[in-house]
């Protein structure tokens, strides 16, 4: 059988082996994790889990923060005419609003996606400005008041640290197409507090360094920019001090600081004993977790995890999966069960 195989039964008990004696009792049975957390604690979602009463109750019971993880992203919102989409939007904030949460918005701007309107408009620079600023204003403008806080530009750097990603915005509007957004959405709202968003800055120094020079550019010209949000996509198998090491450069620069996209990927790319990816995942969110704790509390806006259970998890869909093989890499397994995972996170943040 091949190992990822074998993760699913024997290896939970070879890892409750491995772990302190109370986190093996306590599984199954932790307090709400908003109420052990001293910051937000989100959760990201879609408009068909909200209509699903078992999650529900549980992101309910357990969070106290959404994030929408595809339905705000332009290519659901922005019709071929101009209009805007927002019922399943609308459907998020709702449930939120009904349960006591809070919703960060994602996203608005993105080098992935831009729509057949903005392609039409791309020869005419004065009305493709136009058209950004009052895409910005339309999303933003109807939560106004009601969802805090926005990534206003997400993923805006090559990879490899290169330099920004050519994308439609930065071609029609060239590099300032990112202060341009962060304006347009200060303007939407002045009382939301605006991100910027990206990945892989953890495993990456060389992007985490030219990510960190755009910030500095966009404050020395004055951007209306008030966190970084640090995607933190990673493996159960990242190398030690990486992820506190990016956290307290990213913390530097006296932003917010979202962990915007945690989950933690089982799916290791080198054969190891059975046991050892669900070790390497419960000592790699204690550092996550201790890094973050070090970041000045006013700096702190929050945790978000990217799926309530692995079982809705991306990287269990055909987009995100790298096997058929299932990935476990947040809090609750497919039932809705809190694993030791989650008994590890409760001690951390405790």
């Amino acid at each position: 059988m091949h190992r990822r195989g074998l993760l699913a039964g024997g290896a939970a008990l070879a890892l409750s082996q491995s772990l302190p004696a109370d986190a093996e009792a306590a599984y199954g049975d932790i307090p709400p994790l908003k109420s052990v957390t001293p910051y937000p604690l989100g959760v990201a979602t879609s408009a068909t889990k909200v209509s699903d009463p078992a999650w529900s109750a549980l992101a309910a019971r357990q969070f106290s923060r959404l994030t929408a993880e595809w339905e705000m992203k332009m290519e659901y919102v922005l019709q071929a005419d101009g209009s805007l989409k927002l019922d399943r939007a609308d459907k998020m904030v709702g449930f939120a609003r009904r349960n006591g949460m809070t919703v960060h918005g994602h996203t608005l701007i993105w080098y992935a996606q831009d729509g057949e309107y903005f392609q039409k408009l791309s020869a005419k620079p004065d009305a493709f400005l136009n058209a950004y600023v009052d895409y910005i204003a339309g999303v933003m403008g109807r939560y106004r008041g009601v969802i805090p806080s926005w990534d206003v530009v997400n993923e805006p750097i090559w990879n490899d640290g290169r330099g920004l990603r050519p994308c439609l915005w930065q071609k029609v509007l060239g590099d300032d197409y990112i202060g341009l957004a962060l304006e347009a959405a200060h303007r939407a709202d002045p009382q939301a507090l605006l991100f910027i968003n990206d990945y892989n800055l953890e495993l990456t120094p060389k992007k985490r360094v030219t990510f960190l020079k755009l910030i500095e550019t966009l404050l020395k010209n004055g951007a209306p920019l008030h966190g970084v949000g640090t995607q933190t996509h990673i493996d159960a198998g990242i190398t030690p001090g990486l992820i506190r090491s990016a956290i307290a450069d990213i913390a530097s620069l006296g932003l917010k600081v979202h962990i915007s996209e945690l989950d933690i990927s089982l799916r290791e790319d080198h054969p190891t004993p059975v046991a050892q990816p669900r070790i390497d995942q419960v000592r790699t969110l204690n550092e996550l977790l201790e890094a973050y704790h070090d970041v000045p509390a006013n700096q702190r806006y929050g945790l978000t995890i990217w799926a309530l259970r692995d079982s809705d998890s991306w990287l269990n869909t055909p987009q995100g999966g790298k096997s058929l093989i299932p990935d476990e890499p947040v809090l609750f397994d497919r039932l809705g069960r809190p694993k030791p995972l989650a008994q590890a996170f409760v001690n951390a943040v405790k």
